[in-house]
Formats: C-alpha cells, sequence, structure tokens
C-alpha cells in the first residue's frame, strides 16, 4: 500500500487511528458539513466508528481503499483527508472525495492533492477512469474538480441525503488518457 504521497507543499500520509482527533474536528464543522452527507457526528464515538470502518476497509484491501491525511509539508499542520477507493478491478475505475478545513480554502491545496492522487491512480495503479461527485450547488468544488481537469458527465436528481433533504449531484471524471493529455 502506498502510505505516503508528496507534492510541493503537501505530505499525503495514509490515516492511523492517531488522526481521530483532526477529522473529528473537521468532520463537526458546520462550514464543511454543508454539501456532506455525513452530518455532523453527534459526538467522538461517531467519528471514531467512522474512521475505524475506513481503517478496516484499508486493511482488508490494502490496493483497494486509500484515505490520506493531508497535511502541511512545512509544519505537519493537518489540512483535511483526500481518498482514493477502487471499483471492480477488472473496470480499472475508482472514486475520489477530499475534505479541507475552512482555513485552507481557496489557497489551491486541494487542487494540489487532488492532482497527486490522479497521478498516483494514473501512473502507480494503472487506473483507466477516476471518478467523483459534489453537490450542484458546491461550486468550490466543482472548480477543484475541473482545475484537475475532470469533466462533468452528469447529474442526478435528489440522490444526496444532506441534512434531511435530497440534493442534487453533479457526476465528474477523468479518463487516463485525458489526464496525459494535460500532463504534456
Amino acid at each position: 500500500m502506498q502510505s505516503e504521497l508528496i507534492t510541493d507543499r503537501l505530505q499525503l500520509k495514509i490515516i492511523t487511528s492517531d488522526d481521530l482527533d483532526d477529522i473529528h474536528y473537521l468532520h463537526s464543522l458546520p462550514e464543511t458539513d454543508r454539501y456532506n452527507t455525513l452530518g455532523i457526528p453527534e459526538d467522538r464515538a461517531v467519528t471514531e466508528a467512522i474512521v475505524q470502518q475506513w481503517l478496516n476497509q484499508q486493511q482488508a484491501e490494502p490496493n483497494h481503499h486509500f484515505t490520506w491525511r493531508i497535511s502541511d509539508r512545512a509544519t505537519q499542520n493537518f489540512i483535511g483527508l483526500i481518498a482514493l477507493h477502487l471499483g471492480e478491478e477488472r473496470f480499472q475505475l475508482a472514486t475520489v472525495w477530499y475534505k479541507l478545513l475552512p482555513v485552507f480554502w481557496g489557497k489551491g491545496l486541494a487542487t494540489e492533492a487532488l492532482n497527486e492522487v490522479l497521478r498516483f491512480g494514473f501512473k502507480e495503479l494503472h487506473l483507466h477512469r477516476i471518478e467523483a461527485g459534489c453537490a450542484t450547488k458546491n461550486i468550490a468544488s466543482a472548480r477543484v474538480l475541473e482545475k484537475v481537469g475532470m469533466q462533468r458527465e452528469g447529474s442526478k436528481r435528489k440522490v444526496l441525503p444532506i441534512r434531511g433533504q435530497w440534493v442534487d449531484n453533479h457526476e465528474y471524471a477523468i479518463l487516463e488518457e485525458d489526464w496525459k493529455r494535460t500532463k504534456k
């Protein structure tokens, strides 16, 4: 399993149980919950159960489930999370998601982390396709997905359960050939 990825400003390390407090704080913020289906955790135990599920997936299928802690390379301060989850092997596809602390929004860090995860997916895992989704009103996340070369392929109506309401979702994807073209 690839436990660490490095960019100019970031370090992505596979999460451990030591990251629980940072993850709980991230999940507890109303700003990061705005377009998220998890909801704000009732308490630390709820976050702990989510993190334990991620850790179990990573242990059971170490080359299929990657959830990384995003940290500032210089300070090691926690910035957020990014994940890549592979689908059935014969389809050579994966889904990606990310979530950053609001103080780090608008600084290009999500774009930088996502570019590195795409590189890892296409160059090291030899994927054919990587997908992502975002609530249609989540303009900032849509911009990040488009900046890295993902194309909006469509929308699903009322598919995301967010704070007791059904919300529409945009579907994005990038193919290996698209990614290679953007890296020339």
